[in-house]
């Protein structure tokens, strides 16, 4: 049984009745929200396989785990993936349908490094950059690195535009050997 090949059906199911319902945004956002606190919470899978929890409580869970959320087709689709007995793949299937999303709606994960907090405008240029050289819509992800001394780094697709001060001094110290 290839629980990859399971989860990539479940969360195509998912996705198209949330399209379906015109609530893809909403479950995209639960779905993410579930993706990142399996990850952030390594118990909770554990916790999510544990035969001596009922349905109800594995329910409780998981809906805690995606915010509390209102949207009701992610909580009908909890209530199924339970009833199923898929509890356990559901770290995988919240993956797939975020892949899946992602990939109908031509979003691109980009993640900015700087060596300071960036204004506005600036991130807005930067995010109408990748837009242009993507052709889609960017998801920006930033955070401040002061080990990079000045400059930034930018991640994006399988691009990496490292314009850090730390990389310069780096290289001028490799050419200096």
């Amino acid at each position: 049984m290839d629980l990859g090949l399971i989860s990539v059906r479940y969360a195509r199911a998912l996705l198209k009745a949330s399209n379906q319902e015109k609530q893809s945004e909403q479950v995209y956002a639960d779905m993410q929200t579930l993706a990142a606190e399996y990850i952030n919470v390594p118990e909770l899978s554990v916790t999510i396989a544990n035969p001596m929890l009922s349905e109800e409580q594995k329910e409780t869970l998981l809906i805690a785990a995606t915010g509390s959320t209102k949207c009701d087709l992610t909580r009908r689709f909890i209530q199924l993936v339970l009833k199923e007995g898929r509890a356990g793949i559901m770290q995988f299937i919240a993956n797939s349908f975020v892949t899946q999303y992602r990939e109908q709606n031509n979003l691109i994960q980009a993640k900015l490094s700087t060596a300071a907090a960036l204004s506005p405008e600036t991130e807005s240029k930067l995010r109408k950059l990748v837009e242009s050289k993507t052709n889609g819509k960017v998801e920006f992800t930033t955070s401040v690195d002061e080990d990079l001394i000045g400059g930034f780094v930018l991640e994006y697709d399988t691009y990496r535009l490292d314009a850090s001060v730390k990389r310069q001094l780096s290289t001028i110290l490799s050419n200096l050997k």
